[in-house]
């Protein structure tokens, strides 16, 4: 009784630091809002959005206050000719200037920048994806390694029980001392067990805390992940294939901003203030101006082909890694489709044999009480359960792995 009091206390002892519960959704929320690369991505898509409003005010009339003097002596004769340099000046202008730019060369300069925001929203998708699947892996693992603990606690627990049973029929001489010794030396394993379960979920536990950004080292019970197959996502629709159509859509842009390049510039400008050469009559030299400027290019060396040729290469990169991607896009979702029915057919066997041992089980125990029983059948048939109640586990979370890695690509 004693013995038994002792087991069972352990127990109890081990348990009382997991009374708390969290859920893999609550995991998931505190690692988005922990994650330092999201939140970097998302600064990238407002700071696109600041290089957007600088780009258009960058089109509108510059304006700048100007000003400037000289004095260049004449002494004896030796000087600057003063025909030149006008011996001094003095000038003070507000000067406007206005890049004349047609609506389309605008556009294609703010596409460019929508561009690449569209980029980092995609790489925000993916990045969350990426993040949902370690943690959720993380999770899974652990969580079996909680089912293992439960598991070696239920063995010990019966164990124990039928110890004290085996304890009594032993000493009216039932069974052989032999027999008891050997009962008990598989219920010093099953102890064991359990405390390396135990260790192993905290270890497990530790890693899930330390990829969700959690310091607490308090550790919770794990409620079962409600981890459901996602619908299969069209490969024209999934984020994953969405970046290979945002670079294409830059390499256009890059050819229609190329284009702009090599069409004529035409500037604006006028100026205002106060501008003289102290000739005499300085007052009268307030006034004003206005111009503009015009570049047209006609020839660059054939720059503009060898632009043309580099973006051309960069097209045809983009297309093999598209097309490499897609294939490996599809193996990757038929072969875990393939090993997702292979392991539900062998959850099914496993779920059988396991109904098989615990009635096996339970017919054991009540041969047992009548001493009609040999004890290494007993020991023999917990050492199946054993097996096949964590084959059981493996295989559940086997399944669920591989839904998480299957959800993983239908985004």
């Amino acid at each position: 009784m004693k013995r038994l009091f002792s087991i069972t206390l352990f127990i109890l002892i081990a348990s009382t630091s997991l009374a708390q519960t969290f859920s893999l959704d609550s995991y998931l929320e505190i690692a988005r809002s922990n994650s330092p690369l999201l939140k970097d991505l998302n600064n990238q898509i407002a700071s696109n959005q600041l290089d957007s409003l600088r780009l258009r005010a960058g089109l509108r009339p510059q304006v700048a206050l100007n000003s400037g003097g000289l004095y260049a002596p004449v002494i004896n004769g030796y000087g600057y000719a003063p025909a030149i340099t006008n011996e001094h000046t003095l000038d003070g202008l507000v000067g406007v200037n206005k890049a004349i730019i047609g609506s389309k060369n605008i556009n294609e300069q703010v596409q460019t920048i929508t561009l690449s925001t569209q980029s980092v929203i995609n790489s925000i998708k993916i990045s969350e994806q990426d993040l949902k699947k370690s943690v959720t892996a993380q999770y899974i693992t652990a969580y079996g390694s909680l089912q293992s603990y439960n598991f070696n606690k239920e063995v010990v627990a019966l164990l124990a029980k039928e110890n004290e049973v085996l304890k009594k029929l032993t000493r009216a001489n039932v069974y052989r001392q032999s027999d008891y010794l050997t009962f008990l030396v598989t219920l010093k394993q099953a102890e064991l067990q359990l405390a390396q379960s135990r260790a192993q979920y905290k270890n497990d536990y530790t890693t899930l805390n330390y990829l969700a950004g959690v310091t607490d080292t308090v550790m919770v019970t794990l409620s079962k992940p409600d981890i459901r197959r996602a619908i299969a996502a069209d490969p024209l629709t999934s984020i994953y294939f969405k970046q290979f159509e945002t670079d294409s859509l830059k390499i256009i842009n890059s050819r229609r901003l190329l284009d702009f390049t090599y069409k004529p510039k035409l500037n604006a400008l006028a100026d205002a203030g106060f501008n003289t050469d102290f000739t005499g009559q300085e007052y009268k030299n307030f006034g004003l101006s206005a111009g503009f400027t015009l570049s047209v290019p006609i020839y660059d060396g054939g720059q503009r082909k060898l632009a043309l040729k580099k973006i051309n290469l960069q097209e045809d990169t983009r297309q093999n890694y598209k097309a490499f991607f897609d294939k490996q896009y599809r193996q990757q979702l038929a072969q875990l489709n393939q090993q997702l029915a292979e392991n539900d057919a062998l959850l099914n066997q496993v779920t059988d044999q396991m109904k098989y041992i615990e009635s096996l089980i339970k017919v054991d125990t009540q041969l047992m009480q009548t001493g009609d029983l040999k004890i290494a059948d007993l020991i023999l048939a917990i050492n199946n359960y054993l097996s096949v109640k964590n084959l059981f586990t493996q295989t559940t979370i086997t399944g669920l792995q591989l839904v998480n890695q299957l959800n993983y690509w239908n985004k």
